[in-house]
């Protein structure tokens, strides 16, 4: 299913580690031709995707179920479940990492005509587990004949004032990045024609820190263009969200 970049692993890990803003590799060619076709071809409509829980600082759609959507969707979750890939990542940050099972916040993403998502940092620890740090997001583009005027590139930055770098969501990409308190990402509000939207799919690897070695924090947004209310419900997010997760248990949502 992967290409030959899966046994590069020692090469590409200088690459990824001297990436600008931050560490991140962009592998094209992700998987093989016809496995990127049928899982285009089972990627789910909007209308079958719940709505996300990025509040007012994102517009799309997320589903997390991708082994259920059909045999093309199972074989690339096992891939990205398998002991090579947790290999090549481990190798690529000298860390012991492994992809989270349930693809929790992650899976299917998709954006339509509108669709945003507001710069912003990940949450770091999983909501289920409080001993995995998340160290990295790994990223799949599923957009077949993707044109420059529809942007939906992703702008990733070392704060939220500073240029950033642009990857463009082309089709059978792979992006593979580091996620901390200064990985700040985002893309801007797309205007797309009908039937076109922006479709990726996430997933997430952590690495196993001692209990409580790590304060957990929750996305951090800083929305560039936003009016008071917005930039003030920016600020207060974090201590909104562990008041709504202390009554109503956690739900966290993200990204890409």
């Amino acid at each position: 299913m992967f290409n030959e970049w899966i046994d590069r692993g020692e090469e590409l890990a200088v690459q990824f580690r001297s990436a600008e803003p931050f560490p991140h590799l962009i592998i094209d060619d992700f998987l093989d031709v016809e496995t990127a076709e049928n899982l285009l071809a089972e990627f789910p409509s909007p209308d079958a995707m719940p709505k996300s829980r990025d509040y007012v600082f994102g517009d799309k759609h997320e589903l997390s179920s991708v082994a259920e959507q059909g045999p093309t969707s199972k074989a690339f979750y096992d891939a990205l479940m398998s002991d090579k890939f947790k290999q090549f990542i481990s190798t690529l940050t000298g860390k012991d990492l492994f992809v989270d099972p349930a693809f929790h916040g992650g899976g299917f993403h998709q954006s339509g005509d509108g669709g945003f998502l507001d710069t912003h940092v990940d949450f770091n620890m999983h909501p289920l587990h409080s001993n995995w740090l998340r160290t990295l997001n790994v990223l799949y583009y599923v957009n077949k004949d993707w044109k420059p005027e529809y942007d939906g590139r992703l702008l990733v930055k070392t704060s939220p004032d500073a240029e950033p770098i642009a990857i463009e969501p082309l089709f059978n990409r792979g992006l593979i990045m580091v996620t901390n308190e200064r990985t700040f990402h985002g893309f801007k509000k797309m205007s797309l024609p009908p039937g076109v939207t922006r479709k990726s799919i996430a997933t997430y690897a952590y690495e196993l820190v001692p209990e409580g070695s790590t304060v957990a924090r929750t996305t951090g947004w800083s929305p560039e263009s936003a009016g008071p209310f917005k930039r003030m419900f920016a600020r207060h997010y974090d201590t909104a969200v562990k008041v709504k997760t202390k009554i109503f248990g956690s739900a966290t949502a993200n990204n890409r």
